[in-house]
């Protein structure tokens, strides 16, 4: 989806969006991606959603991949920061939930879904580049699977990929107004995204983007 259009759908405004992204200032390091390298922050939410949209927030736990999906942490229990009270409450990220919960309804009948928030920043600077996905082209084992580009700094690359089963191309694009949104099937298909690098080595690079998966609870 277009910014235009995400924001339009979220009732954004310049505001409303600044404070948005100024969540991701209060991300922390991904310990498990420093042990391979990976300059990441992120935080990590779980909520309920109803098919009435009902939203409830709950209890931070371990994240676990299942079988047959990412096969870098597949049986891993990964704990991570929990997202802070500001960020759960922020009107956009409840509405972005909702949304979501109405595109999932059109791939699969479901009660209630299982809500997996997943904020991340990526840093890349001259000689270390930034890696959004280091385990590689990979399932995330859920049923929706979405990603939306908070904001992108100095940066080049971070292109989004997209292929069937079989690894045929589906579709690549990069994110690069904030509020583009990038859904995807994760039934039906595998994605990755390539390293960014900095367009001015001498300053940093950053990617912030808000990876949102549901599956059936």
């Amino acid at each position: 989806m277009l910014s235009a259009e995400v924001w339009a759908c979220l009732g954004a405004d310049t505001a409303s969006w600044a404070g948005f992204a100024a969540h991701w200032d209060d991300l922390v390091t991904d310990p498990y991606a420093a042990e391979n390298g990976t300059r990441r922050l992120r935080r990590y939410g779980i909520f309920s959603l109803t098919r009435e949209g009902r939203l409830i927030a709950r209890p931070n736990d371990a994240f676990v991949q299942p079988e047959a999906s990412n096969p870098m942490y597949v049986g891993v229990d990964r704990r991570f920061e929990p997202l802070t009270d500001a960020c759960t409450a922020d009107p956009l990220l409840v509405s972005l939930i909702r949304l979501l919960g109405q595109v999932a309804a059109g791939l699969e009948d479901c009660e209630e879904w299982a809500v997996q928030v997943h904020p991340f920043r990526v840093l890349a600077s001259a000689g270390q580049d930034g890696q959004a996905t280091p385990e590689g082209r990979h399932r995330d084992g859920v049923t929706l699977v979405s990603s939306l580009l908070i904001g992108r700094e100095n940066a080049t690359g971070g292109e989004s990929s997209v292929y069937d089963m079989a690894g045929a191309p589906v579709l690549a694009t990069t994110l690069s107004e904030p509020g583009s949104l990038l859904l995807g099937d994760d039934r039906r298909t595998l994605h990755e995204v390539s390293p960014i690098r900095p367009l001015d080595p001498a300053q940093r690079a950053r990617r912030d983007v808000l990876v949102t998966t549901l599956l059936p609870r």
